[in-house]
């Protein structure tokens, strides 16, 4: 029998209604939870007043919030300033939240900027003092360099410099105005004739972890706000017009700038102190769903997956011994596996993520590739997660035994890892040790230095890049498949006496 008759064969036998009403409701209850999960979600803010998230040059969103003290800058020019103090504030931080601090969180940031106006997600430089990562030059906020280390304390006076020549910006740094360090120089291509150069201030919210569940960890933010302090500021080169004082973003809404210290920037005697909040680079996702999020209803499609794989292989090992059998069925359950992941993501994924955005929930843009990866990658983890608890069942020649383990080994580690449930480093290791690696395919959430997130996998980030965990799913599949193929059952040997 031809192998192109063997499948067809292993085919007819494997497609009973039963087994396809189960493959069809798991890919149904997919679709069914994005949706419910993605229409369940929505904006607390008031229809058609919601604020955009800003959206860089390359199409990723991005912070870009924070006060700005600006006047024009032309092709050839810098601006020249002393940082004299950085302050803050972090409203109820831990452990009581029953106080209003002096403080900075680690990125605050204040310093000086070149931008391409006031429009949130326009290519900028800036050089900056930070509240606890020192002197940093930033740029088109993916890219951080870093300068001199050390605290505000330690830095303080420290004098700043911003060049511009036509699209080529440099950042140099000195501790006393005359023997200057280049921290940084890039070219920002396509850079107008005129534009803004200013002062700045921004500080993104204090994050801190709540302890739930079994040690698992849940996402605090609170209100703060960052103070820079300057003088001897000099702008030299073709600068023209006067100081203008704007926010870029919304600022001076929350109760603690109304009531108690708004942004902007004031001067008095030479002195400019400029407040502001916010941030200025990726787009922090806490808040924002992720594309896992949206793939809630994996967890039922992996246990509908290992169940009818399982079955099916503890029968295989009663009905057959051929190993060319054996295989033939595993590539029929991983086929139909397959196919039912790839209709359940690639239906789920787009319709959730339009339906998030609809409801005016921010979500990071996910381009055709990532996308096509992501749904691609998904109903190939499920296939493989299939065919593993096939040989299982092939090798203990037990379904129920093929999926106590499957669902021990893949389905535990996915669903509590995908919850605040336990504590991050235990969740991390799950994912980095059991086949449920495989499902960092889903991964489209970047780890930035300079961008303080809850990096876990309840909150949608893997420890493994996608690549590694579907090839560690692809390591445990091939092992356990080898071993069911590699067992042989003893025959009776064939009665040669001839008496």
């Amino acid at each position: 029998m031809s192998t192109t008759e063997l499948l067809q064969r292993e085919w007819t036998a494997f497609r009973r209604p039963g087994r396809l009403i189960a493959l069809a409701a798991a890919a149904l209850t997919v679709i069914a939870l994005a949706l419910l999960f993605s229409l369940g979600n929505r904006s607390s803010c008031d229809p058609g007043r919601c604020p955009a998230v800003p959206i860089a040059g390359d199409g990723s969103t991005v912070s870009d919030r924070f006060w700005f003290l600006h006047r024009d800058l032309a092709p050839e020019g810098s601006i020249t300033v002393r940082m004299t103090s950085m302050t803050g504030t972090i409203t109820y931080p831990p452990p009581n939240h029953d106080q209003i601090v002096s403080g900075l969180v680690p990125w605050a940031k204040a310093g000086i900027i070149v931008k391409d106006g006031l429009r949130q997600g326009s290519q900028y430089a800036a050089l900056m003092m930070t509240g606890s990562h020192g002197v940093r030059f930033q740029y088109d906020y993916k890219h951080d360099i870093a300068g001199s280390v050390g605290g505000v304390s330690e830095q303080s006076p420290r004098w700043l410099r911003l060049s511009r020549s036509a699209d080529t910006i440099t950042g140099a740094e000195s501790t006393d105005g005359r023997r200057w360090h280049t921290v940084g120089t890039v070219k920002l291509a396509g850079l107008p004739n005129t534009v803004q150069v200013g002062l700045f201030a921004t500080s993104p919210g204090d994050l801190t972890l709540r302890k739930v569940g079994l040690g698992g960890a849940i996402e605090e933010v609170r209100f703060t706000q960052a103070v820079g302090t300057f003088d001897n500021i000099t702008v030299e080169g073709s600068a023209t017009g006067s100081w203008d004082s704007d926010p870029v973003g919304q600022m001076n809404h929350t109760d603690w700038e109304k009531d108690h210290n708004a942004s902007g920037a004031v001067q008095h005697d030479g002195v400019l102190t400029v407040s502001g909040t916010g941030d200025i680079g990726p787009h922090s996702e806490e808040g924002v769903p992720s594309v896992a999020l949206t793939l809630v209803g994996l967890t039922v499609a992996l246990i509908v997956a290992i169940v009818v794989a399982g079955r099916y292989g503890g029968r295989t090992a009663r009905d057959t011994d051929s190993r060319r059998v054996m295989a033939a069925r595993a590539a029929i359950v991983g086929a139909a596996i397959f196919v039912t992941g790839l209709v359940a993501a690639g239906v789920a994924l787009p319709v959730g993520l339009a339906a998030l955005k609809g409801n005016g929930i921010p979500v990071q843009p996910v381009s055709v590739p990532t996308g096509a990866r992501v749904i691609v990658g998904v109903a190939a983890v499920l296939a493989l997660c299939a065919v593993l608890t096939y040989g299982l069942g092939v090798l203990l020649r037990r379904g129920w035994a093929a999926i106590l383990i499957g669902t021990s080994l893949i389905a535990v580690p996915y669903a509590v890892t995908a919850l605040p449930l336990l504590p991050d480093t235990v969740s991390e290791w799950l994912l980095r040790l059991t086949p449920a690696a495989g499902f960092a395919v889903m991964q489209t959430m970047v780890k930035y230095p300079q961008v303080t997130a809850h990096y876990a996998p309840s909150a949608g980030y893997f420890p493994l890049p996608w690549w590694a965990g579907l090839a560690l799913l692809c390591a445990y599949t091939a092992v356990v498949v080898r071993m069911a193929l590699g067992r042989s059952v003893r025959k009776p040997a064939a009665n040669t006496d001839r008496r």
